[in-house]
């Protein structure tokens, strides 16, 4: 199943043309193309409607969340008094799991809701085992002390992942060795470390 969940991952990388794991980028830099046996060849100009639904299914596998939800968090983000694509990006961010990926306690998005809905998670002290759980400025997160032995989260406690990751972006104050992030402020769009033209999905939904 892991072998299976790998090769979906690389593929709908290859199809977005952005690698969303860490094994996706070594894929990219063998095959730089689309998948299929067409992959290669040179592809028509998109219209505008694929262009906008590929932007949007983007932004949707880099946070491992389904059409639903995509479609709440716009609906809120177009409620808000800021620019909705950015609103839209910042509201995705402030997900537990998004946070704990960012931290560095986990290597890729499935990996960090992994961790919380197997219950390895607490804000401000509290378990949440909910991976869209809006975490609020000035908000705790932790790897639970009893986790904190398992192997995985060794391995993050050690820097292991910051290899892979992005560098950490300056709304979360992580101490990676004791597994403790910290959300100082709402983070901006123009430092959230997702590859996305967010103007193109308003378009895709206002349409």
């Amino acid at each position: 199943m892991a072998v299976s969940r790998t090769r979906r991952q690389v593929r709908l990388s290859r199809a977005l043309g952005i690698p969303l794991t860490p094994k996706a980028v070594k894929y990219f830099e063998k095959r730089p193309y689309g998948p299929g046996e067409h992959g290669r060849a040179r592809r028509r100009t998109e219209s505008d409607y694929a262009v906008r639904l590929k932007e949007k299914q983007r932004l949707r596998a880099q946070y491992g969340i389904r059409e639903a939800q995509l479609v709440r968090y716009f609906e809120e983000a177009r409620r808000e008094p800021y620019l909705t694509g950015e609103s839209l990006v910042e509201l995705l961010e402030m997900r537990l799991d998004a946070l704990v990926l960012r931290a560095g306690f986990a290597r890729t998005i499935a990996q960090a809701r992994q961790d919380v809905v197997h219950r390895h998670i607490l804000v401000d002290g509290k378990l949440v085992d909910r991976p869209s759980f809006r975490v609020k400025p000035g908000q705790v997160i932790q790897v639970k002390p009893k986790s904190q032995a398992m192997v995985p989260f060794q391995i993050a406690a050690a820097g292991a992942h910051r290899d892979v990751l992005p560098n950490v972006p300056a709304y979360i104050d992580v101490d990676i060795a004791k597994l403790r992030a910290e959300l100082v402020r709402r983070p901006k769009r123009a430092e959230v470390p997702v590859t996305c033209n967010e103007q193109f999905v308003v378009e895709y939904y206002s349409r």
